[in-house]
């Protein structure tokens, strides 16, 4: 199955690898890969000091330029804006609202526990945090934590919390739409958005994306948060699932159950260097 990886070089012809390399690409999710080394999926990770191998599946990774690209490309945040994340303490949503804090922003996040919400304030940084499951009346509590309104909302959930969100927007408000976990699965039986004559009104946009579609920028970006993880300006987490292959399916659970601690991985290397069952680090 194709997936992102990272993993060790084990054995080289090439003058460009050598064994021991780290290297980080769209390879399967298998033990060992034959590459080219002219492919272009195949990229070699800098050493960083402090930074494990598995943050290039996070932080520098897709998680990472994903935020990256859709926040500062689509969302466009300025000094003194007000940026709502939808699941924001997940991997893309955390790092998200540093990289807005980063800009000069006010950030709200939503997510669905305390611990979650405290996270979110104290570890990420993030000015407000609301918990969507217990909030009595969530329209009511997005206007009290984002006062000015809305100019970014980056969404991640989709569903009743996109929808409620689009009240709170500001005139000229960027809508970002990455995912919307809250709908996958549902088929048939999707919520869309009811307010989104509101866009028209506020003259404002919803844009869709995916990272790929900023390939050529993806050196640009990971300098930028490699820059930001030298300042000691990002915190990262990653989950890791130890138990190789076999975890897959259980990994898709835990993810789609929100019950992941930031990046999911799974491990099916044994290398030593992956043994962590869960890497907290300050970028």
């Amino acid at each position: 199955m194709r997936g992102l990886c990272v993993g060790t070089v084990v054995e080289s012809l090439s003058d460009k690898y050598k064994p021991g390399d780290t290297v980080v690409g769209m390879f399967g999710w298998q033990g060992y890969l034959v590459l080219n080394e002219d492919d272009t999926h195949l990229t070699k990770v800098p050493d960083i000091p402090g930074v494990p191998p598995v943050a290039w599946l996070g932080p520098f990774g897709s998680a990472g330029l994903t935020a990256y690209f859709g926040l500062l490309k689509i969302g466009n945040p300025q000094p003194g804006q007000t940026v709502l994340v939808s699941g924001a303490a997940g991997a893309v949503g955390s790092i998200v609202g540093q990289i807005a804090k980063i800009k000069g922003c006010r950030v709200v996040g939503t997510a669905g526990t305390e611990e979650k919400c405290q996270k979110l304030i104290e570890k990420f940084g993030f000015d407000a945090a609301i918990n969507y499951k217990t909030a009595k009346n969530l329209s009511d509590e997005i206007r009290e934590a984002c006062p000015n309104g809305v100019d970014v909302f980056f969404d991640l959930v989709g569903g009743h919390i996109l929808d409620t969100a689009l009240r709170r927007i500001n005139d000229g408000a960027r809508v970002v739409l990455c995912g919307a976990l809250s709908q996958y699965g549902q088929y048939g039986n999707m919520h869309g958005p009811k307010n989104y004559l509101n866009l028209i009104s506020k003259k404002a946009s919803m844009t869709g994306f995916v990272v790929s579609q900023f390939a050529s920028e993806f050196e640009a970006g990971v300098k930028d948060l490699t820059a930001w993880y030298t300042e000691g300006k990002l915190n990262y987490e990653i989950h890791i699932l130890n138990g190789g292959l076999e975890e897959a399916a259980g990994a898709l659970s835990l993810l789609f159950d929100r019950q992941n601690q930031g990046k999911l991985v799974v491990k099916v290397s044994h290398d030593p260097i992956y043994e962590t069952v869960n890497v907290t680090a300050k970028l």
